[in-house]
């Protein structure tokens, strides 16, 4: 039966999601939010299925910990709970069962990756292996949708073949968790809500896509609050957004008003760790209806607080980090190369260490995130080292040790990130 908790379905209020992939990281949520998060609701547990099987964590850890960790900090507000990256009914199980109310589907086992590279013979090839999964199509080919912000979408043949190769099978796939979703929740009481992450993918969800994706899950009773397309430019982890500032808030604000014809429903930011860059422009553009959500960042300023307090420990975490990249990394877009940042070795200041692996706020420009290559490769190793014998305890016992430290640094970090979200609003 499920667990009845505190967290809430937060609707199309802006939010902010905050992983913790330690357990020890919510009082310095707490504190940023306290600091700077006015307008904007919070979702302290949150934790994917991928990442709980990498940190070797499970629902049960991941709420108990947000939980205890907001009610030390004093937190007295509404937050939500984020089962993230669900894309089985034994992920909504799992999560259900202890109260999660905000249920992220990822349906991209089910996406055809190469979609946009077929040629039109192919691609028809293709389409005709779907075909009977897909009813859809002549609903939308040939027709034109005008959005408010002078775009037209062109549903032509081409544009439907595609999305319907490319995500035929996802679309499906999420209803059916979608109405799995539900009827665990009516079962339990619970109240709900669904986000649809449709971003693991190359290339930027086109606008035709966009739209043919949530109408079909809004026609068919999805419970959609928010959907968290592949914007353009690139969403690196744990560094800042790369890309075209002004094409990006063109596309956003198309984006954002298909979400507002269709739902509304609110545009989700997923790896938007340190992306300040482009918060303001998306608060712009979608009036204040988003969600960003971040993981790998608390984890990397838990090191901070180890490059900080225990040096050597920090090098060991590097070194061992170095040793596990090109393995970690298959899983994740980055561009960060065991190359483009030195061996612990080879740098013998503390602070200069410091620096080159997780970056100081004081060198970056204001409204900017980090970009450092070092962080990337603390960031794709997170699972390799949580789980060491020795370094996963000597991270946790050195948190707990200077838990005053983790949460002010913590608290600067996220604040910063809340005050560029809210420069949009």
């Amino acid at each position: 039966m499920s667990q009845k908790t505190p967290c809430v379905a937060l609707g199309l209020s802006p939010s902010f999601g905050f992983g913790d992939r330690i357990g020890l990281a919510t009082p310095g949520h707490v504190a940023a939010m306290h600091r700077a998060g006015a307008g904007i609701l919070p979702i302290f547990p949150q934790q994917s299925i991928r990442e709980m099987a990498r940190t070797g964590r499970t629902p049960i850890n991941v709420m108990s910990d947000a939980l205890k960790g907001a009610k030390k900090a004093g937190w007295m507000g509404l937050m939500g709970a984020d089962a993230d990256h669900l894309k089985t009914t034994q992920d909504v199980d799992a999560t259900a069962a202890v109260g999660f109310t905000f249920f992220t589907i990822d349906p991209s086992d089910y996406v055809d990756a190469h979609a946009d590279d077929y040629d039109e013979s192919t691609l028809r090839e293709k389409f005709a292996l779907v075909a009977a999964e897909v009813d859809w199509l002549g609903k939308y080919q040939g027709q034109s949708v005008d959005l408010p912000t002078g775009t037209t979408i062109q549903l032509d043949e081409q544009a439907c073949l595609r999305a319907a190769v490319k995500y035929g099978r996802a679309i499906n796939h999420a209803s059916r968790l979608a109405d799995y979703i539900k009827k665990v929740n009516d079962w339990s009481g619970q109240d709900y809500e669904i986000e649809l992450s449709v971003d693991e993918t190359e290339q930027p969800t086109t606008l035709a896509e966009h739209y043919i994706i949530a109408d079909q899950c809004l026609g068919r009773g999805m419970k959609l609050v928010s959907l968290a397309p592949r914007f353009i430019g690139d969403l690196e982890k744990g560094v800042d957004y790369k890309g075209d500032l002004e094409e990006l808030e063109k596309s956003l604000a198309d984006h954002a008003a298909i979400a507002e014809l269709l739902g509304p429903y609110k545009l989700s930011l997923h790896s938007g760790s340190d992306k300040l860059s482009m918060y303001p422009a998306l608060a712009r553009a979608t009036k204040g209806r988003f969600h960003v959500k971040t993981a790998g960042t608390s984890y990397l300023e838990a090191l901070r607080v180890v490059a900080l307090k225990d040096e050597p420990l920090f090098r060991r975490i590097i070194d061992f980090a170095r040793s596990r990249y090109e393995t970690d990394k298959a899983t994740y877009h980055v561009s960060a190369t065991l190359q483009s940042a030195p061996a612990a070795a080879d740098v013998f200041d503390s602070t200069e260490l410091e620096r080159l692996y997780l970056e100081r706020w004081s060198d970056v420009p204001l409204g900017l995130g980090f970009t450092s290559p070092g962080r990337q490769i603390l960031h794709c190793t997170f699972g390799s080292t949580l789980t060491h014998p020795e370094l996963g305890p000597a991270v946790k016992q050195s948190i707990e040790q200077h838990a005053d430290t983790y949460t002010e640094v913590l608290a600067d970090h996220f604040t910063r990130h809340l005050l560029a979200l809210r420069a949009g609003l």
